[in-house]
Parts: C-alpha cells; structure tokens; sequence
C-alpha cells in the first residue's frame, strides 16, 4: 500500500485553503460538534481533542495537564470546568474499599448519544485463507534489572499485572530511565502514582504511556575541571666540601665538579 497523498483543493476567492491528507494510522476521529462548539473556548476545544486521543487509564488530572502544556493550572481547570458544562467530561469523587477517595473520569465523544453496544472481544472473525500470516516482531533480549521492576508493579497496584511478553517489549523504556540516572524506586513510583480508581484495562498501554510521555531529561555533563599543579620549589644551596662553592642539592655534600675531580683521580 503507498502513503497516501495529499490533495489540495481549489483556492476559494478568501479564507483557508485546506491541503488535504488521509490518515491511515495514529490519528484521532473527532466530532465538528466538539471542534467547532460555538461556546466553548479555544483552550478547552484544544484539551478536549486532546483528552480523545489519549488511550483508557491516561492520567488528566490537572496536575497531569499541566505537565504536558505550557498554560497554567487556573487556565487548565477553568478548560476542564467548559468540557464538563459542555457534557464531554464528568468528574466523580468516590471512596475506595481502603477509605482513600479518587477521582473517576469519563470522557463522552458525543454527549447525549446512547452508549455503544458491548463486544464480546473473545468471539473473532477468523482470518481468511488468502490472508497473509506475517510472523510477530521479535522480543528484545531480556534486561534483569528493568524487567524486575516491571514485573513487580503488580505488587505496588494488583491491576498493573504484566504478562510476560509486554515485560520484554517496555524493557527497553525502562533501561532509558536507568540509563539516565533515575533511580528503580522512582520509576516505580512513577508508574503507579494517581492510577484512576477503577479498573484499568489495559496496563501494559498504561505503562507504556508514562515511560514515553513522563520521560525526564537526561542530566547535562558537568565539566570536571583540571587540579592545578603545585610549582616545585627549588633546591636549597649548599656549601661544597672541596672548593667551598655555593651549589643546590638536597643534602650538603660536593659539587659535580668536585665529584667528577675526585672520580677520575681514583
């Protein structure tokens, strides 16, 4: 299959011309009652597509938004307060079996539609015959340290259970981390703080996302600078034993003359 093209339509006499572009992969279907609501501001139509996008169990707290845009968090909220007047966003507090009280997020793609009717993901189209069968990718070598810390996120959470081969495929993100100096335990607490309070469907995904987008900087090489070197001080003078001339040595003794003298008289 070739990439698709992009096709650019006649100029109208004003306005925008659009060149347009199909999308076959990463991209996100979104509705022109949210993209172009005539009451919602520019910051919330633009946090609202961005929230779609996101896969189930992202983080969007405010704290969370903040971290990803460059606006502040009484322009985020007041954002956050539009999609929920507006009927994409619905924010509920609820109290935990452990007495801890979350916050539950949903997310509606089109306010006021009737919900979708449940797949029963175990039921398959079977593939065809004439479908190629193309062999999976394969799994990179096993890293022990990142893959101890992965596989033991269950303990910290019971839903963040990671099979053994989403294990293998995050392994390489989490030797990123290492290898910029953040420690096993912070990555761990990482991946496990403000975790929504209900299931989490999906947690190799989940994971996957806080290792991309939570990536933190690697750390600027700090210059080690040279240690001076001490002069050597000089040699005391001496008064030679022989001609009783001044010379420098560490100990009193001849001088080089006296000493060659004495040697080729022997």
């Amino acid at each position: 299959m070739t990439d698709a093209q992009p096709t650019v339509e006649a100029a109208p006499p004003c306005g925008v011309t659009h060149i347009r572009y199909r999308h076959t992969k990463h991209f996100t279907v979104v509705g022109n009652h949210l993209a172009q609501h005539p009451d919602l501001s520019a910051v919330a139509i633009g946090l609202g597509v961005y929230i779609q996008s996101l896969p189930n169990g992202a983080p969007v707290g405010i704290k969370d938004l903040v971290r990803r845009f460059r606006e502040g968090e009484i322009v985020i909220a007041r954002a956050l307060r539009e999609l929920e007047s507006a009927g994409y966003l619905e924010r509920t507090r609820v109290r935990t079996g452990a007495g801890r009280v979350m916050t539950r997020t949903r997310w509606y793609e089109r306010p006021g539609a009737p919900p979708p009717p449940v797949v029963d993901l175990v039921k398959r189209r079977p593939a065809r015959k004439s479908e190629p069968v193309t062999a999976p990718d394969p799994l990179p070598p096993v890293d022990e340290p990142a893959a101890e810390l992965l596989a033991g996120l269950r303990r910290l959470d019971p839903r963040l259970l990671l099979s053994e081969k989403d294990v293998r495929r995050l392994s390489p993100a989490v030797r990123t981390w290492l290898n910029r100096g953040v420690g096993p335990a912070q990555i761990a607490r990482t991946l496990t703080a403000e975790l929504p309070p209900t299931g989490i469907g999906w947690p190799a995904r989940l994971v996957g996302y806080r290792l991309t987008n939570w990536l933190p900087p690697a750390l600027p090489v700090v210059p080690v600078a040279p240690r001076p070197q001490r002069p050597v001080p000089p040699l005391p003078f001496q008064t030679c034993d022989g001609c009783e001339r001044a010379f420098r040595a560490s100990a009193p003794g001849r001088c080089r003359e006296c000493r060659e003298a004495m040697a080729e008289a022997s």
